[in-house]
């Protein structure tokens, strides 16, 4: 584990690949988030870095193992210790956006960033969630129903999650998340985008899970630590199909269940894939091959 120190000196962070000591680090970024030790993307973004011949290395800010101080602390100092940028996850997509100083125009319809770089003293907020989920679907579930839709989780990667859904074509999508205001909000914001009424919140579960021809998981249950299904397994049926953004474990409890009724299912292993292809791209300008940072993703357990 690593650790920062009191603020105003350097970064200390666990470091999650090997960067030749030869090689002069000319990209340094990170990942903010809580509970991120299993994340793959140091090891994704290290390994493109290497193949391309750049010096680069890629901290975990683990909030829950560490990495001390507040959200804008955090920012403040990496930016201070010349960061080309951050990588957001939860729980911090939205309590991000007001520490930045522009918003691209998917980040501003989202109202959530999970990539900031950090350029001529300013913070680029941008959401490559949105992109990447619609990709991971079109790639992993061709030919799905997508009409009818149940999205568990309307936070920051809900809201991503949410409006992909709407632009894969979803014509009704069914929003549920323990805090009841957040649902209606994230409808909201669908709906605006839409033109008209397509997303509705919802509290009954079980009424929404039969009416949807598929479920997404967007919330953190699933994850490593914080284990478990974000639904009643008997509202799973055969018919549905099922995705789940959580990579860590990429088999989650929900995908495993689903997977044994039958299901078609969606790990959350592309979006993380295009996510960091996105991200290393805008830190570092130069296009990254997503076959070599899928092979990276499915080597993380053997590096």
């Amino acid at each position: 584990m690593g650790y920062a120190p009191a603020w105003g000196g350097p970064l200390q962070v666990p470091i999650g690949g090997e960067v030749s000591g030869e090689v002069e680090v000319r990209f340094r970024v990170g990942l903010v988030g809580r509970n991120i030790q299993l994340s793959r993307s140091p090891h994704m973004h290290e390994t493109e870095g290497a193949a391309q011949g750049l010096g680069y290395r890629y901290d975990l800010m683990d909030t829950a193992a560490g990495t001390d101080g507040t959200l804008s602390e955090i920012v403040a100092c990496a930016e201070a210790d010349g960061y080309a940028g951050l990588n957001v996850t939860f729980p911090y997509k939205q309590a991000v956006l007001p520490l930045l100083d522009r918003l691209s125009s998917t980040a501003q319809r989202v109202g959530s960033v999970n990539t900031v770089v950090l350029k001529d003293g300013k913070r680029f907020g941008h959401n490559t969630d949105f992109w990447c989920f619609e990709e991971s679907v079109r790639q992993g579930l061709p030919g799905a129903k997508i009409d009818n839709v149940l999205l568990i989780g309307a936070g920051g990667a809900g809201s991503a999650v949410g409006h992909a859904l709407l632009d894969l074509g979803a014509s009704r999508i069914l929003i549920a998340d323990t805090r009841s205001q957040v649902a209606e909000e994230l409808a909201t914001s669908i709906n605006a985008a839409a033109g008209c009424d397509v997303a509705h919140p919802v509290d009954d579960l079980a009424s929404a899970a039969s009416a949807a021809a598929g479920i997404v998981n967007a919330t953190p249950v699933g994850m490593a630590k914080v284990p478990g299904i974000p639904l009643d397994p008997a509202l799973l049926e055969h018919r549905h199909w099922v995705a789940d953004i959580v990579y860590f474990p990429l088999e989650t409890e929900l995908l495993s269940t689903a997977r044994a009724k039958g299901c078609r299912v969606l790990s959350g292993a592309g979006m993380a894939v295009f996510q960091a292809v996105r991200a290393f791209a805008l830190f570092t300008g130069r296009e990254a091959d997503p076959g070599r940072m899928r092979a990276a993703f499915r080597t993380f357990d053997d590096a």
